[in-house]
């Protein structure tokens, strides 16, 4: 913060409507977005909580270096069915390839934030499990069609009508959604920003 007691210009380096909806929640208005608009190919052998981490701190670095004196907030969110990552969705046709892979089954998401100002950069990752119903066809081919499965990590959104797949959630529903809000409260508060 500077000395003057100015509480600096808050940016989500995010286009993501879900993060902003997430941060009003907890009374958090960014003053700007600004997505970071990076290269986000997984490394050769990057474990799913390092691919999120990296990526998320790579987002904010890449908006703080172009918004001095601002706070940054990135996240990233990456779904995992044992070993495969499930990226986002190409087309409609791999979605409905990786709703078939989840179908009655438990998989993973970890999201990652990232707070960056000046030359300081914290982040946190959490860890979810989340269980999804034995899928239909029909309820493959409707979700589908809705376009819900666009831009999102695994080919889902809780948020949306993909909520009714999911059977059980244990760790954080914001942080599936794409952003775990006590840590980045806790990151912000870290960092020295305050909400007034």
């Amino acid at each position: 913060m500077p000395a003057s007691g100015v509480r600096p210009d808050l940016i989500l380096a995010s286009a993501s409507p879900r993060r902003i909806e997430l941060l009003a929640q907890v009374g958090i208005v960014p003053d700007r977005v600004d997505p970071a608009d990076i290269d986000e190919t997984p490394l050769k052998d990057e474990t799913p909580t390092r691919l999120a981490v990296r990526l998320a701190r790579t987002k904010a670095a890449v908006v703080a270096a172009r918004s001095p004196g601002a706070v940054v907030v990135a996240a990233d969110t990456v779904v995992a069915l044992g070993r495969r990552l499930l990226e986002k969705a190409a087309d409609e046709a791999e979605a409905a390839h990786f709703l078939r892979q989840l179908s009655g089954r438990n998989h993973r998401v970890f999201t990652a934030v990232a707070v960056a100002a000046g030359d300081k950069l914290i982040s946190r990752a959490v860890d979810t499990r989340v269980s999804v119903k034995c899928l239909s066809e029909p309820e493959i081919a409707a979700y589908v069609a809705s376009g819900d499965w666009r831009g999102k990590a695994g080919g889902y959104g809780i948020q949306g009508p993909a909520g009714a797949f999911i059977l059980r959630i244990v760790g954080s529903h914001p942080a599936v959604m794409g952003l775990p809000l006590p840590e980045t409260v806790n990151l912000l508060s870290g960092m020295g920003w305050r909400r007034s």
